[in-house]
């Protein structure tokens, strides 16, 4: 029963953490440049276009979840037609063929943001 409670905030608090050290990391970058010299104008100037963050999470995820279920198949293949112990044919060709699939995933989003 307690561990069901302590597990929202800890989730909350993971969140608010990631945040909190994205603003003053951000802050601390800011601040370093403007004593050195540089004009604060280059916070909001024209950057070059990105892809949205959303676009590359899709993209990654939809690999991982299909080499994962790519990996289930060929697992068992392995397992029920050549005999290969499913111990060791389930765990193996899925995260080989996850890892993969999030391989994929870097080199699409990288194609994606030199064609924008």
């Amino acid at each position: 029963m307690g561990s069901e409670v302590i597990i929202m905030p800890i989730i909350f608090g993971v969140i608010f953490g990631m945040y909190y050290l994205y603003i003053s990391a951000r802050n601390r970058e800011r601040l370093a440049l403007i004593e050195k010299g540089a004009d604060a104008s280059i916070f909001y100037s024209k950057r070059k276009h990105v892809t949205p963050v959303w676009k590359v999470i899709v993209i990654n995820l939809a690999l991982l979840l299909v080499g994962i279920g790519v990996g289930i198949f060929i697992a068992n293949l392995l397992s029920n037609n050549m005999g290969v112990d499913e111990d060791v044919a389930y765990p193996g060709t899925i995260f080989l063929l996850a890892g993969l699939g999030l391989f994929a995933g870097y080199f699409a989003t990288r194609k994606l943001n030199e064609d924008a």
